[in-house]
């Protein structure tokens, strides 16, 4: 009897999915960033507050992901920035195939940034490649500071750690140098930039690296395309 792995199988037609999304992205000199959080974390406020100063030097466009309404993608669209949005309905992440899709009635042409704010959820989102270029978790620090350890992957599969409501951590019970610790015993060698999307502290640092890190992926696209 030959056994058939169900997961292989998934995961072997997603990264197909995945690699098609990538050469269309690179067709169209596009960077993709995937935002990735657990429920409540602040992604939405955070990308309201990052697109806010930088949608005048870039063109920003954002695929939202939900397991229902579109809250979110109205949220992004009142600042004047393209968005569509995915509903999942139960499933609790968004796959290669959801972003494949959406692209038949997003365009895409003339963005020089797509954001895809993913599902909440500290587990699957980690797990599924979109074809991005670069991967962000949001986690706010009245979450716990035992998630990192609880919830390795998705930690470790990120390239910077946006630390938000820091204006909160007198009412958290644990320390920033307790969560950034945390995080670094798991990512050693993250970007981690404690932030407060309430009273404003740390965008700036936090829109600057992101700025400088998208100038250069755009770079490196226009580079390997001449």
């Amino acid at each position: 009897m030959h056994k058939i792995s169900l997961e292989t199988d998934i995961m072997d037609a997603n990264e197909e999915f995945a690699r098609e999304n990538r050469d269309h992205f690179k067709a169209h000199n596009v960077a993709v960033v995937n935002f990735m959080s657990a429920p409540g974390a602040g992604k939405t406020s955070l990308l309201e507050k990052t697109i806010a100063r930088m949608k005048d030097d870039l063109r920003i466009g954002v695929i939202e992901g939900d397991l229902m309404t579109t809250l979110d993608a109205d949220r992004i669209t009142a600042l004047g920035v393209p968005a569509y949005q995915i509903t999942t309905g139960s499933v609790c992440h968004l796959d290669a195939r959801m972003i494949h899709n959406s692209l038949h009635n997003f365009d895409i042409e003339g963005l020089d940034l797509l954001i895809i704010e993913n599902v909440g959820n500290l587990v699957c989102p980690a797990e599924f490649n979109l074809g991005e270029d670069l991967r962000v978790m949001v986690f706010s620090t009245v979450e716990g500071a035992e998630k990192p350890k609880k919830y390795p992957v998705m930690f470790h599969e990120t390239d910077a750690v946006v630390l938000n409501k820091i204006d909160l951590i007198p009412y958290s019970g644990v320390s920033l140098e307790e969560l950034e610790r945390n995080v670094r015993e798991v990512n050693p060698e993250v970007d981690i930039f404690p932030v407060s999307c309430t009273r404003g502290d740390g965008l700036d640092e936090w829109t600057q690296w992101f700025t400088e890190r998208i100038s250069a992926l755009r770079g490196k696209a226009e580079a390997a395309s001449v």
